[in-house]
């Protein structure tokens, strides 16, 4: 058959079988716009990502030395018969892992460097300063850093007040609340004993010198240690040297602390420690970063660190007169090398920031680090370094390039798509949202289910062809018609205020959130939602209820280590009557783990159920087996060989080190007598390798198990497995791992809910899933409050508060608030014409209410 006259050719796939892919071949046009879509977890990005891409990148790999391959990520090779017509690619996931503090808008991008460059060739110096090359203006460098902070901003300091914040407490009933807990603490303090010092008085009856010596000494003195011995019983001891337990090190509790806070790899460690130093902002940088001899060149009548502050949109408009050439005539005159410079570098900056202006991005600063962006926002920047790049012929491959995307700024995202496509190149898009599908030149859905139930291609064509695919969940949602029934919206129980606030946009803002329905916040991206809500609510609430900080929903503390960024100054003060509400917990989308041994199974609870039904099993119960028998994580049932871990690494010299399954185990991660035991013949290695799906059938007889298991299925997480490591999970994933384990207990008294994007990563069948679990959280009566931008949940709330009107500087002002059908009708909100559009469409509201 002769290729379309608009597609240059075709790649095709044969046989492809990476993960719940069932075979499958297809044919896909080049030079087009190739939307992947289907029900979470139906294999989409195992087809566009494990497999598509991975061979590219394979194939690419093979021209490579093998010693320079070791640098590279890879991927693995893709279990696929043959992939023809594929040109090379580049991919776009959405970031995983956690970028560190020290990286910024303006190193991803590196336009960090051209700024770099441009004060060095092209800046004001002062009067007989020599040259400062490019490096002398990177605090993260030695030549650039401030010599008193290290690059750092602040300096951090320890005083007698915050390391002994009680001074009536003696050594021994803890004064000194700086050093560790547990043993760490009592070595220490055993230590002084053997010393001769008195740790049974109180703190400030000590001598000052003595206090002095304990606190701030850089001195170690080994000392013999005798534990349970009395203060008189030790001294008769070293004086008789007797021989000690073992020998203890004395370390101060400033030596501690700073060693702690420098060298710990714990968050946590670091975190606790933090609490007893004092910062302050650097006395010789001013918190600039930098040495004073970068700080003394200037630009445009600004030095690079208050440069740097500046929106890129404001960036912008101040280099174009350079760029355009409208400089100094003197200047020309004198210094031509350095004119020329000033143009070539500014022409360069403000056709790289064009991009990013078009992409809807001009509200960031180039120093904004990378931590505090969203996914979507890293995945934008990324973006608009490949559109810079010009590069011709390549496949694009994009993980969900909407997400974190208010409907406005998709349209600049799909402008910036069509650039790509425009320039020569091929765009395969994984996509959930429906505006990015309607544009697609070809749609491939693949379905009809998850996990086992998916893997195949229902579809594969121009998108109107979807249009007649019975088993679709995308064409039922795609071509639905129009309704004129919208959901009559509760009544609140009451309001919560918060009245003054202010942080980064957000300027002595006032709002109220109704309280016993569903709120939705929404707003451009970075207009100021996530500070309003997840940020400053959370916290001032939080510190109301006198929950310290806020409950996340594992009922754990917030693992997060904000490492050297400087939280932002805040004010807030709470009002109305919220007298009712007990508690409050955040459902965001941290990691429910930071190893491959945590997984859903472990974090939901689910699994101490499941170990008990193995450990009562008739052959445990000979044999003595515990539930502890049957966890991969303690000695016992676990294999040796592999720690319970299921694989091991092999190094290959000049290659990157391959990850092999365990030769003993096999993978399985338990001991061959272990697995001797079965429950209705299933090993525990082979529940956990069934998906939730497979697992709430397998288990429907037991109610424990079975109402975990229903709860994530009613989340849209019916594909994953029971055992998936978490470190293999989304944000999204893990957002709704929270809320299922969360709403297994709701019980618990009136209840304020955060959410922040919960429905990223979701096709809008499980949108509609995941909205009745959230109307089950309002009919207990608690309250929930989500940032969203996805339309179809905005539209079944019960009131919404828009954000805006624009991003950074021009946001942080509540635009409109009332029911989704009055922000609707609201002028100068950029979300009411697409919540219009909505609310013209028949919404999973209807249907859920019937």
């Amino acid at each position: 058959m002769e290729n379309p006259p608009q597609f240059s050719g075709f790649v095709e796939v044969r046989g492809a079988r990476e993960h719940n892919l069932k075979d499958l071949s297809l044919r896909v046009p080049r030079d087009a716009l190739v939307v992947f879509t289907g029900v979470s977890g139906s294999g989409k990005s195992s087809l566009a990502f494990g497999t598509l891409y991975a061979e590219a990148q394979r194939r690419y790999l093979e021209s490579v030395s093998p010693y320079a391959r070791r640098l590279f990520h890879q991927v693995g090779a893709p279990d696929v018969d043959a992939i023809e017509g594929l040109p090379p690619a580049v991919a776009l996931q959405q970031q995983r892992g956690a970028p560190t503090a020290r990286s910024s808008v303006g190193s991803v991008t590196t336009l960090s460097n051209l700024v770099r460059m441009l004060y060095s060739r092209a800046g004001t110096y002062p009067p007989g300063q020599g040259i400062v090359y490019a490096e002398g203006f990177s605090p993260n460098t030695p030549e650039g850093a401030c010599p008193n902070c290290h690059g750092q901003g602040r300096v951090y300091e320890v005083t007698e007040g915050s390391m002994v914040p009680d001074a009536s407490l003696t050594i021994r009933g803890r004064a000194v609340a700086a050093w560790p807990l547990a043993w760490g603490g009592q070595n220490q303090r055993d230590i002084l004993v053997s010393l001769g010092i008195n740790v049974d008085v109180p703190w400030r009856e000590l001598p000052p010198e003595t206090r002095e010596w304990i606190l701030f000494s850089d001195e170690q003195p080994v000392v013999p240690v005798y534990p349970g011995l009395s203060p008189e019983e030790t001294r008769r001891a070293v004086k008789r040297q007797l021989e000690p337990s073992y020998m203890g090190t004395f370390s101060s509790a400033r030596r501690h602390v700073m060693h702690t806070f420098a060298s710990t790899e714990s968050a946590a460690m670091r975190r606790r420690v933090q609490t007893y130093m004092i910062a302050a902002e650097c006395p010789v940088c001013h918190g600039k970063r930098l040495r004073p001899e970068a700080l003394a060149v200037t630009f445009a009548g600004h030095d690079i660190t208050e440069f740097s502050r500046l929106p890129l949109k404001q960036v912008s408009a101040l280099l174009r007169p350079y760029a355009a050439g409208q400089e100094d005539a003197q200047l020309a005159q004198d210094q031509p090398a350095q004119a020329i410079a000033r143009q070539r570098l500014t022409e360069d900056l403000v056709a790289r920031l064009a991009v990013l202006l078009d992409l809807g991005l001009g509200y960031l600063q180039l120093e904004r680090s990378t931590p505090t962006l969203s996914p979507g926002e890293l995945q934008r920047l990324r973006l608009a370094t490949q559109l810079y790049s010009n590069l011709f012929g390549v496949v694009y491959v994009l993980d969900e390039p909407s997400a974190g995307l208010h409907p406005a700024d998709t349209e600049a995202l799909l402008t910036a798509l069509s650039g790509l496509k425009a320039a020569g190149n091929s765009l395969f898009v994984v996509e959930h949202d429906l505006d990015v599908v309607r544009r697609a030149d070809w749609l491939v859905d693949v379905g009809p289910g998850a996990g086992e139930q998916g893997g195949e291609i229902l579809y594969s064509g121009p998108p109107e062809g979807l249009r007649n695919i019975q088993n679709s969940k995308t064409a039922e949602y795609l071509f639905r018609a129009a309704s004129q029934e919208a959901r009559q919206p509760r009544t609140p129980s009451g309001w919560l205020e918060l009245n003054g606030v202010t942080r980064h946009n957000l300027n002595d803002l006032s709002v109220r959130f109704p309280l016993g329905v569903l709120t939705c916040v929404t707003g451009v991206s970075g207009s100021g939602k996530s500070t309003l809500v997840s940020q400053v609510l959370a916290e001032t609430l939080a510190a109301h209820l006198g929950q310290g900080s806020v409950e996340q929903a594992s009922g754990s503390q917030d693992e997060e280590d904000l490492g050297d960024s400087q939280l932002p100054t805040t004010s807030a003060h709470l009002g109305g009557d919220f007298t009712s509400l007990s508690r409050l917990v955040q459902v965001n989308q941290k990691p429910i783990g930071r190893t491959p041994r945590s997984n859903m199974a472990t974090y939901t609870g689910l699994f101490d159920h499941v170990r008990k039904l193995f450990a009562a099993t008739p052959l445990a119960r000979q044999r003595g087996y515990g539930a502890g028998r049957f966890s991969f994580n303690v000695k016992g049932g676990r294999c040796e060989h592999c720690q319970g871990e299921g694989w091991v690494m092999v190094e290959l010299l000049f290659l990157p080190s391959v990850y092999a399954p365990c030769p003993v185990c096999h993978g399985t991660r338990y001991n061959a007598e272990t697995l001797e035991v079965q429950e209705r013949g299933r090993t525990i290695a082979e529940v956990l390798g069934m998906t939730v799906d497979t697992a709430w059938d397998f288990f429907k007889d037991d109610p424990a198990v079975f109402r975990s298991l229903d709860t994530l299925r009613e989340v849209g997480l019916g594909y994953l497995r029971l055992g998936q490591p978490a470190t293999e999970l989304s944000g999204g994933e893990a957002q709704r791992i929270k809320l299922a384990t969360e709403l297994q207990r709701a019980g618990r008294g009136q209840t304020l809910y955060i959410l922040d994007e919960p429905t990223t990563g979701l096709h809008p069948a499980d949108v509609e899933r995941l909205a009745r679990q959230l109307e089950r959280l309002v009919e207990a009566g608690h309250t929930v409050i989500t940032v969203e931008h996805d339309m179809q949940l905005v539209v079944g709330s019960d009131w919404v508060i828009d954000v805006g009107p624009g991003a950074g500087d021009e946001g942080g002002r509540v635009v409109a608030q009332g029911t989704p059908q009055e922000v609707a009708g609201t002028p100068g909100s950029r979300t009411a014409p697409y919540l219009a559009l909505a609310l013209g469409e028949v919404g999973f509201v209807d249907r859920l209410k019937g």
